[in-house]
């Protein structure tokens, strides 16, 4: 369970069981309270993945050539 803590100028504070993170506040719905419970969702961009990846590959093929 993900709770809403309290809000340190851009960062909402979050505890999580016994520990707390910080998170950025403009990921997070506007209406947002302190003791609000939230679920966060993570998923893998793997188009972008690849083609940062792709784009590393070109500098360093690029950098260490001849």
């Amino acid at each position: 369970m993900l709770i809403i803590d309290r809000f340190e100028g851009d960062w909402a504070v979050i505890e999580f069981g016994r520990k707390t993170f910080n998170l950025p506040k403009f990921l997070l719905p506007a209406d947002v309270r302190e003791g609000d419970v939230i679920d966060i969702e993570v998923t893998i961009d793997r188009k972008t993945a690849a083609s940062r990846k792709e784009s590393v590959n070109k500098l360093a093929d690029s950098l260490f050539e001849g």
